[in-house]
C-alpha cells in the first residue's frame, strides 16, 4: 500500500523513453518515469496498477513509479476495495 507522499495509479499509455502517463488516486495526470535503480525489476504496462510518488518540483505533472502491482495482487486489491478510486 503507498506510504505518505505516494499515490496509487493506472498506467493510461506508455510514452516510450522510459517514460509513461498515469492516472493517479487523486485525479491528475501524471508524466511517469521508472528510476534507474528500478528499470529492471518494475515493468508499466497499460493497464497496470501501480504506487507513484509525485516529484517535489512540479508534482501536479510528473513523478516516479516505484512498485507496479501483479495481475494477481491487483484484482486481491479490487475485491477488498482499495481501487475504487481508480476505477470510476
Amino acid at each position: 500500500m503507498p506510504r505518505n507522499g505516494e499515490l496509487l495509479g493506472v498506467v493510461d499509455q506508455r510514452l516510450g523513453f522510459g517514460k509513461t502517463r498515469v492516472i493517479c488516486s487523486d485525479k491528475k495526470i501524471r508524466v511517469c518515469r521508472v528510476p534507474g535503480k528500478l528499470r529492471r525489476s518494475v515493468s508499466a504496462y497499460e493497464g497496470t496498477f501501480c504506487i507513484v510518488k509525485p516529484w517535489e518540483v512540479q508534482s501536479d505533472e510528473k513523478g516516479d513509479v516505484i512498485y507496479t502491482y501483479t495481475r494477481h495482487q491487483a484484482a486481491l486489491m479490487q475485491t477488498k476495495g482499495y481501487l475504487k478510486e481508480l476505477e470510476s
